[in-house]
Formats: structure tokens, sequence, C-alpha cells
């Protein structure tokens, strides 16, 4: 594939929006337009790279270190979870995250979709398709009133935690070795926002999930099950990598997972470390098309979020992994489907 071949990548999860609120810059539009010098996304690195768009998601950070990003810390087997953040201090800064998705659409620097459709339309005019996205909800109070609103302003896909317990479950810790099995299920409210989510027409993200909470989701939701950013385990033993029977669940109800470019969730020895091939990457897409037919793989790059090789680097070098999948032998076909028809087919019958 050549830059003027490129295949466009819908992808399923960047932290971009938490790079841009951190900056503290008053103008996040100029920095992701013009571009910036670190991070994975900008404006310019998007269009150079192929990005298409995605689900860009919007992470509170901990309070006691506002600074932080979303890049996990080196896993361990002993690593405890987060504690839990308070509904304020995450409402507040979902809701500055929001904003500066959508001075970013009033900037025509990309447009925030409702639907597959509406990613369609936006791909063809050139526009980068932004799904609004949660992951990790203790911005919404067990009563869903705040689901409401965020649903009316544009939310269509949240990831029920990230790696600490709220209200709703409780997420794996960043550990190697470890089965995802590190604690309890979803609680009632959790099950409740399952099933708001279905009749709303949100997307549920379960990466992150314990296994039983991921066992409640799959048992309540009648919605396909996704993870959008989640590795093989039988590959890499971390805890936030899936189960071959989390993959036939998945499977199952005819669902989808994004390959995650975290180092830690590739590596054999768990290990985040940027000088890791593309070939593990086409290992555990080869391993996940396996368990999931070639309807159900997708990209979940986890951009601004994790390192990631640096053969890759940042957005630009998308086409080098489309590149190792067509040297792997992959069809235009099959990589059109992972680049961005899956996601798109995913969120048609999700969102609508």
């Amino acid at each position: 594939m050549t830059e003027t071949d490129l295949v466009p990548v819908f992808d399923g999860h960047n932290d971009t929006l938490l790079r841009l609120y951190q900056s503290k810059d008053a103008d996040a539009e100029k920095l992701f337009i013009e571009g910036t010098q670190g991070g994975h996304i900008d404006l310019p690195r998007a269009k150079k790279g192929g990005f298409a768009g995605g689900m860009f998601a919007i992470f509170p950070p901990p309070v006691e270190k506002s600074k932080r990003s979303a890049v996990p810390p080196a896993p361990s087997d002993t690593e405890p979870l987060p504690p839990e953040i308070p509904r304020a201090d995450a409402l507040a800064s979902t809701i500055a995250m929001a904003s500066i998705l959508f001075r970013l659409e009033r900037a025509s620097a990309l447009t925030v979709c409702r639907s597959a459709g509406d990613v369609r339309n936006a791909m063809a005019q050139g526009s980068i398709a932004a799904v609004f996205h949660i992951e990790g909800v203790e911005a919404i109070d067990p009563e869903l009133t705040m689901l409401d609103v965020l649903h009316g302003a544009g939310l269509r896909s949240l990831g029920v935690v990230w790696s600490r317990p709220n209200a709703f479950g409780h997420g794996v810790p960043f550990r190697f070795p470890s089965t995802p099995d590190t604690g309890p299920g979803l609680t009632d409210a959790g099950k409740g926002l399952v099933k708001a989510c279905n009749q709303l027409g949100i997307m549920v993200d379960l990466s992150h999930l314990n296994e039983k909470g991921f066992r409640d989701a799959a048992e309540i939701s009648d919605a396909p099950l996704v993870a959008t950013h989640s590795n093989v385990h039988a590959i890499c033993g971390h805890s936030r990598n899936l189960t071959d029977w989390q993959l036939g669940a998945i499977r199952e109800s005819g669902g989808l997972v994004g390959l995650n470019f975290a180092t830690g969730f590739l590596r054999e020895d768990g290990r985040m470390n940027a000088d890791t091939s593309l070939d593990i990457m086409v290992r555990h897409v080869d391993s996940l098309l396996q368990a999931l037919g070639e309807d159900g793989v997708g990209l979940g790059s986890d951009f601004d979020g994790a390192m990631i090789p640096a053969v890759i680097g940042d957005v630009t070098g998308l086409p080098k992994l489309l590149d190792a999948f067509a040297e792997r032998g992959f069809g235009r076909a099959l990589i059109e489907k992972i680049a961005y028809r899956n996601w798109i087919s995913m969120l048609e019958k999700t969102i609508g």
C-alpha cells in the first residue's frame, strides 16, 4: 500500500481528548488542528496516516494525579486497583473533555457522529468521524440521570469501568501474569446501566472489565459484545487481555474486538517496551481472526493512552501495520474489514 492508496482506518479507542485536556492549553483546538510535537494523533498526522476516525474516549483521570495520562503503570503480579474517584471530580473532567470535542467540531476539525450513517458520511466528506465515548463512567450517577443528558449530547459508546472500581463494577488491575478473574461482578447499578445502554443505543465496551463483570454483561446484554481495545490472553497473559472463554462469548454474540497497540498487552513477557515488532501485532490479529472470524476483528490502538511500538510511532504509522497484514497474506477485502468496515458494521448494530 502506498500513500496514494491508503486504506482508511476507523479506530476503536484513543485518548487524544485526555491529552488535549491535560495540556492545559487555552486553545486545545489549535493544538489538534495545527499539530503538536508529542502524542500520537493530531489533524495533520491523521491525514497522513489515513486515520478516518474512531471512538474518542473521555477518561476521568485520578484527582490526586491530575497530570497522569491514561498510560498504565508497569505491570506486576501485585498491582492493586487504583482508588475510586469522586463523582463530582469525574463529572467536571468529563464535561471539560466533551467541551474540547465539540469545540473541535465547531472548528471543522472533526465530525461528532451519532450513527453509523454519520460515520460513513463524515468519511465520504474527508472529515474525521468521532464517536463520543466515555472510559470509566464515574461521571454517571447510579440513577442514570446523567446518562440521559450525555446521550442527548451525543454519547454513543461507553466502557463501564477503567481499571479501578466504581458504582457499576470493577476493572482489572494492571497485573502480569494474571487472569482477568480479579474481583466481583457488576453491581445492580451496573446491570441497570447495561440494560439502559441497550435501550438507548449506546455501545457497551467490555475492555478493562473483570471476568465476573464480563459474564454479567454477557448474560444481560441483548447487543453484540464488544471490547474496543483488548488482546489475546493466550499470547500475552495480562489481566487486561481476553481469555478463550471471553473470546468465545464475543463470537457467539456476533461481537468485535479491537487490537490494542499497547506493548504491555502485546508482548509475551508483558513488558512495556517500545522495541516491539509488528510481527507480534499480526500474531494477535491472526489469533483473533481464528477465534472471532473475519467480521469480528478491528483495531483499537489506544493512541495517546499507551506506549506503542516504535515502529508505528504515531498515527502516521498505521499504513505500516496494514502493510504487515498484506505481507502475512491478508487480502485487500480482509484488510479493509479490519481497518474500518467491521467497526462501521458494529456501530450499525449497536448505535444505529
